[in-house]
């Protein structure tokens, strides 16, 4: 998809991986997603969770925008009260990671085959009934995607898919360094 800017000239859109500090407060997460849904902006991926700090909770989005659009977005997002820090995460400089659930077609005779699948993935099963296994593999969106597709022939009856999560690499911590600043300013 592309849009066109002022001058008429299209530039196409690229995936931006942000990580939102919160304070953890009700109501923070819908008007952060507002902001993106008002401007027609699709959220490709959401996961909000805890920090190490009760206080505070990181909201890791995926979009797919152009960088000025997303730089407009970025400074009304910094204008909410409750929004503490905001950083885009390189895929070079950080990582990412998704969770995926799956449940597969697997008797008893089937089994050990679906096991040696799974293998190289480094999944795991995690439940067991009669007739199916519910699989649980940890990795970025191609493994993920890779996996799905040799479980097919086995027959996926349900899954479901974690949103990104992401984090940068190295001892800084967005979050000691957010907090500090907040101590300062209060």
């Amino acid at each position: 998809m592309s849009t066109q800017t002022h001058a008429g000239a299209a530039h196409p859109s690229q995936t931006h991986t942000l990580s939102v500090l919160v304070e953890n407060k009700p109501g923070v997460l819908a008007r952060v997603a507002a902001l993106f849904s008002r401007r027609g902006f699709n959220i490709e991926s959401l996961a909000v969770g805890p920090t190490e700090y009760a206080e505070i909770s990181r909201i890791t989005l995926v979009v797919n925008v152009e960088d000025h659009p997303l730089e407009q977005v970025t400074k009304q997002l910094n204008k909410l009260v409750n929004v503490l820090k905001i950083v885009e995460l390189e895929s070079a400089a950080s990582v990412h990671r998704e969770l995926l659930l799956v449940k597969v077609r697997a008797d008893a005779a089937e089994r050990h085959q679906v096991l040696a699948t799974i293998g190289p993935f480094g999944a795991r099963v995690v439940d067991v009934s009669v007739d199916s296994l519910v699989i649980e593999c940890t990795g970025d969106a191609p493994k993920l995607e890779a996996m799905l597709r040799v479980l097919e022939p086995f027959g996926v009856k349900e899954l479901v898919q974690s949103g990104m999560v992401a984090i940068g690499r190295g001892p800084r911590s967005i979050t000691d360094r957010t907090l500090r600043s907040v101590e300062r300013a209060a």
